[in-house]
């Protein structure tokens, strides 16, 4: 492959990540509600502990394990920060 077919592997890539990270994201905005119903923390450490485990064990490669983490730990945090902003948000509704 030339570096403009490969670079076109990587942009159909990119746009199923973008679809998962939008799903994943509505799916954590899911469990906040459930959360919120049940009054469980938005943080929730040993989830992500397990998370952070699974990854390393299933991660195939080149990616090294310290990089896999820093990529989930970015993608758990903004999941939380959506989970406190609907919160939020559902908070000043009910007032």
């Amino acid at each position: 492959m030339d570096i403009s077919q490969i670079r076109q592997r990587i942009d159909l890539l990119d746009d199923v990540l973008l679809r998962i990270f939008n799903e994943r994201a509505r799916l954590a905005l899911e469990i906040g509600h459930h959360k919120k119903l049940l009054d469980l923390p938005v943080y929730d450490p040993s989830r992500e502990k397990r998370i952070f485990a699974r990854m390393k064990e299933d991660n195939p490669g080149p990616l090294d394990d310290g990089a896999i983490i820093r990529l989930f730990e970015r993608v758990i945090d903004e999941s939380r920060r959506l989970e406190r902003i609907m919160t939020q948000q559902e908070e000043q509704e009910g007032c």
